[in-house]
């Protein structure tokens, strides 16, 4: 705005003087736009309304002292208000808003294309034509002193609504939809409680669930954990089979550097990261060839010896990739998560969402493009492009449909900061989260199905598990949405929009899984084996912590995602089903043999698991991997709910699927239950 009113200077001389009825009037304000269009020229940056002032006052210049003319002093309110009008309106013909013009000295080049920018500077453009346009038409029509008193109440209307507008709008947009949703249930944890009544009562018991109830119960919450199953964690699980322990499929986790969100979990539950993750080895087979990397350099210098014509280029891409990453974690150290838009309105104020483009320019840049289009901003080869989507499994989508912030939190992370295993298997880090609420005073409960979350008037009550209730403020349903809304809930309590919105979720991709424990010593191997030309991955489990296996043997799991769509496979239980799940276990055995010659003659323990055997264990639909589909475009619920007192926790709000997003998803939980009073301690 201070730019605008530099360039109003010229026309308000203009007014003043003419209105006194001075020709000076006339030629100071062209010698004021001469010098502003010169600060200009060394930029090569020009703004539409100086360049229309130079033109305007050169010509009343002109008329006024060589032609003798009067009309530009006389009618100098409507002349200007008519060029200005003519002025702006054009800018909007053309699609380039005089104020756009202007708003691209305060923010990166990043934010000049972006939806929101335009369509705000595209409506300040317009109510500033309007103003043009209704000043021009008082001068014309009406007399002294209601064009001064009219035209100038206009115009500090404009200058206000140019100020507030830019800041207000933003936060107003990506928080429209969240604040009908944005309830508050007030907790006193001193408050004393009968048996059966709870602060928080937490429905499932997967790591987004535990996370929020740990944390709850650290501030002092009486907090209940529910599970069906019998035993916690739901897909950070583990399972034993004479002597070799397999998980059920955590493999490598992310968000455990320095200030990554699952350290901010474990450094507030008084855990120690050592003790529960060991740094992952990883190899990875393309076109043939192996390739192993210890860290982020070595795989930088194989990708180029692999690549020499992108030898430049590789080394780039991880240093923005870096420096994009970082920004996105910038602001863990306040409350130890990065935060979506409508909470960073809340949490930290409209003017933080303002510049967050300012303060976070590279990763606002991977948040605009989707994965395809940043790797072809860098790289010309699409051998190296396809190597580099390697790690999408994470996300279950393709690199044209992932968004870029996406791949860089999900994918690109694993290289810059590496991927952990849990040591002594998923299970144990599930039991750690488990342990920490019951040494607080929580309960968990496993073999503990809820039947019915109770709702009344619009907020819930409590939960119904079989014949008993157990009464509760606040719910926290770390269940899948769809099973949340529509089974636990049920239509009848929610508006048909939102059941319509939830039953159009589209499941993601799921896998099918081959457990072995083999009389073979696989040490010689990396922890994980990524293999691009079969179509698989490798887990030996056994490398990353020896205790899950009997010695001088080794655990090992197999996973595919392809010909693994839920509906391909018969009902459970029939003859179609075991003869299919055989079949298929026995051709990825041979398929694995290309790598691990001689495996199949070595096994013995054997196990599968399809889609169908994941939705069994952990009543997940269609035994998705990360709950809802995480292509771009998808809009996962917020975290926050229709039903007052009713919380997410899990892959399916924000971010999405995978160990590092569902603890985001349960520090951001119970941080809301907590009102944000929690800061973090590092």
């Amino acid at each position: 705005m201070l730019y605008i009113l530099v360039s109003f200077v010229p026309w308000i001389l203009y007014w003043v003087l003419c209105g006194m009825g001075s020709v000076i009037g006339i030629f100071t304000p062209l010698v004021i736009s001469l010098f502003l269009v010169t600060t200009q020229i060394r930029k090569r940056e020009f703004n539409l309304m100086d360049l229309t002032s130079i033109f305007y006052f050169s010509i009343a210049t002109a008329g006024t002292f060589i032609l003798g003319l009067n009309v530009f002093v006389k009618s100098s309110g409507f002349l200007g208000y008519l060029v200005l009008s003519f002025m702006a309106l054009s800018s909007l013909a053309i699609k380039q808003p005089f104020s756009l013009q202007v708003a691209k000295r305060d923010y990166p080049e990043i934010y000049w294309k972006d939806p929101s920018f335009l369509a705000i500077n595209n409506l300040i453009t317009i109510v500033w034509a309007a103003i043009f346009v209704s000043n021009a038409a008082i001068f014309l029509l009406l007399a002294r002193p209601f064009t001064i008193a009219l035209s100038n109440i206009l115009t500090t209307s404009g200058i206000i609504f140019s100020i507030v507008f830019p800041l207000k709008a933003p936060a107003y947009f990506a928080t429209k939809e969240f604040k009908k949703y944005d309830w508050r249930v007030e907790v006193n944890p001193q408050n004393p409680k009968g048996a059966d009544e709870y602060d928080a009562i937490i429905v499932g018991s997967g790591i987004g669930g535990l996370t929020c109830g740990a944390l709850l119960s650290k501030r002092g919450y009486k907090v209940l954990v529910l599970e069906q199953h019998h035993q916690v964690g739901g897909y950070c699980s583990s399972f034993e089979r004479r002597g070799f322990v397999f998980n059920t499929g955590v493999e490598d986790v992310s968000g455990l550097w320095e200030r990554g969100p699952v350290t901010y979990l474990l450094r507030e539950l008084g855990l120690e990261k050592g003790d529960l993750f060991v740094r992952n080895t990883t190899g990875y087979i393309f076109r043939g060839r192996e390739i192993k990397a210890e860290n982020l350099e070595e795989f930088i210098k194989q990708l180029s010896d692999m690549f020499p014509a992108e030898r430049e280029n590789i080394p780039s891409f991880f240093i923005e990739a870096k420096k994009a990453y970082d920004e996105c974690y910038k602001d863990t150290e306040i409350y130890g998560t990065p935060l979506p838009a409508e909470l960073i309105v809340k949490v930290f104020g409209e003017r933080k969402l303002l510049n967050y483009p300012k303060e976070h320019p590279h990763f606002y840049d991977w948040m605009n493009k989707t994965y395809k289009e940043k790797l072809n901003e860098y790289f010309k080869n699409e051998d190296l492009k396809e190597l580099l989507c390697v790690l999408l499994g994470y996300t279950g989508t393709e690199a044209e449909k992932t968004p870029a912030s996406s791949a860089l939190t999900t994918c690109v992370s694993y290289y810059l900061y590496g991927g952990y295993f849990p040591k002594g298997g998923a299970q144990r880090f599930a039991n750690s989260l488990k342990d920490a609420i019951e040494s607080r005073g929580g309960k968990v409960l496993t073999g503990s199905k809820v039947d019915k979350i109770l709702v009344e008037d619009g907020e819930v009550r409590g939960v119904k598990v079989g014949e008993e209730i157990l009464k509760a403020p606040i719910i926290v349903a770390n269940a899948n949405a769809k099973t949340t809304f529509l089974e636990l809930i049920g239509e009848d309590k929610l508006d048909k929009t939102f059941v319509e919105y939830i039953k159009g979720l589209k499941m993601s991709p799921s896998c099918f899984m081959v457990f072995l424990g083999v009389d073979m010593d696989l040490s010689d191997y990396p922890t994980l084996i990524k293999d691009l030309d079969g179509d698989y991955e490798i887990v030996i489990n056994s490398n990353a912590d020896p205790n899950l296996a009997p010695e001088g043997n080794a655990s090992a799991s197999i996973t595919i995602l392809t010909d693994a769509n839920y509906y391909d496979f018969p009902e459970r239980g029939t003859e179609e089903y075991s003869s299919k799940k055989v079949k298929m276990a026995e051709a990825l055995i041979h398929k694995v043999e290309e790598v691990i010659p001689g495996l199949s003659s070595h096994i013995i323990v054997r196990d599968a698991a399809t889609p169908k055997t994941f939705e069994r264990y952990t009543s997940m639909p269609e035994g998705a991997l990360y709950s809802f589909d995480q292509s771009i475009g998808v809009k996962r619920p917020y975290f926050k709910t229709p039903i007052k007192g009713l919380y997410l926790a899990s892959a399916s709000t924000f971010p999405g699927g995978g160990i590092e997003a569902v603890v985001i998803s349960g520090i951001i939980c119970a941080n809301e239950i907590c009102n944000w009073e929690v800061k973090a301690e590092w």
